[in-house]
């Protein structure tokens, strides 16, 4: 394990819905004074992001031993670890790996939104597919669905309801669909989640890169 004393680097950049995620954790569990953000393009071949994680893919932490831990999940695991913390997900037991599932349902909500959204930023309008744009609104509606029938406890701040604040913040920056009409209990949600967790605003944006 990590020494008490090491810092971190995080290959991440501001925009980028997973590493809000792990920004998020950063700050709820106190290692902000920790972790240097350094600003990756995966996009840049030359990116030293490609070496650090053969995915080129954020984000990704860079350890003191030399060490790369990647995905989102992983890292957030690892950190609450570095701060002794069972905040963001138990230690052990069923309870753990529910919170995993429903972590890794909000992320495909992520995950589905970037793939709508690359196929608008990396495809010329005449080559849309309209099936595959199809494919992944059907995830991100079923797993709306799943969600607007039971909310996580939004006066609670661990993986999953990071996880889903991130997924919504995604959804309503890029607007690859329209989710908000279909889903009183989340849009609610959301509101009492912000309300209640301060890292959520602290980790938007910055207006000029939006």
């Amino acid at each position: 394990m990590s020494s008490l004393h090491d810092t971190f680097t995080l290959r991440s950049t501001l925009t980028s819905p997973f590493g809000r995620k792990v920004r998020m954790a950063i700050d709820v569990l106190g290692l902000a004074s920790r972790v240097t953000i350094v600003s990756a393009d995966t996009l840049d071949d030359n990116d030293t992001l490609r070496q650090q994680n053969p995915l080129g893919k954020l984000p990704c932490l860079l350890l003191a031993d030399g060490t790369v831990l990647y995905d989102s999940t992983v890292i957030v695991e690892f950190l609450q670890e570095v701060a002794a913390s069972s905040r963001l997900l138990p230690p052990s037991g069923l309870a753990r790996y529910k919170a995993l599932t429903l972590s890794t349902l909000a992320d495909g909500i992520t995950d589905a939104a970037l793939l709508m959204v690359y196929e608008g930023r990396f495809r010329d309008a005449a080559t849309y597919s309209e099936r595959w744009l199809a494919h992944q609104r059907g995830k991100i509606i079923r797993a709306l669905a799943a969600f607007e029938a039971a909310p996580p406890d939004p006066a609670k701040t661990d993986l999953v309801a990071i996880s889903l604040a991130c997924a919504f913040g995604y959804l309503d920056w890029r607007k690859p669909m329209e989710w908000r009409a279909a889903h009183p209990r989340l849009v609610a949600w959301c509101e009492a989640f912000a309300h209640h967790e301060p890292a959520l605003a602290r980790t938007r944006a910055p207006e000029k890169i939006l």
